[in-house]
């Protein structure tokens, strides 16, 4: 079965409905994020603080082109992923893109975090600010957009899964 590319906002829960669907399908779970902490050594926001946005989305690109290609994996991006062309050409090669979407409102009540989480924002941006950058690019690449608003993460999963099996 092909891949399942989770993108989205941060916070969405991109990371917590990947292992659930991975453990759901039986499929191995790939967080980008935590490949660029793996393989940097560093934090995403001591990236982002110490060496610039641009390093970070150069970082961030590297590890998505790193991801093998294979089968059977539910990879969860990081929220900035869509910035870069040539990593969601890499994974829509073998993969099927779900754009998990809420609410900016929604958004904002769970990223409590914001300055310390390692979000791709330009310096003064505010979490709508991002989502307006994004929201095309996210459109652009999914191949499914599922929305979250609601639902519970079970849910998400069951929808997600649902959807897979039929197409996968």
């Amino acid at each position: 079965m092909k891949n399942i590319v989770l993108i989205g906002m941060p916070a969405v829960g991109k990371s917590t409905i990947g292992v659930l669907t991975a453990k759901t399908l039986g499929f191995t779970f790939v967080d980008t994020d935590l490949i660029i902490q793996q393989t940097t050594g560093k934090l995403l926001q001591q990236i982002i603080d110490n060496s610039g946005l641009d390093a970070f989305c150069i970082a961030e690109e590297r590890a998505i082109c790193s991801v093998e290609d294979s089968e059977n994996a539910v990879i969860a991006t990081g929220g900035s992923a869509v910035y870069s062309r040539e990593a969601m050409l890499h994974l829509k090669k073998h993969g099927v893109v779900y754009y998990l979407s809420l609410s900016t409102e929604e958004l904002e009540k769970r990223l409590s975090n914001i300055k310390t989480r390692g979000i791709a924002m330009r310096p003064g941006d505010s979490i709508e600010d991002v989502f307006r950058r994004r929201a095309e690019l996210y459109s652009e690449y999914a191949d499914i957009t599922v929305d979250c608003m609601g639902k519970s993460a079970e849910d998400t999963v069951a929808e997600i899964c649902e959807y897979h099996r039929n197409i996968g």
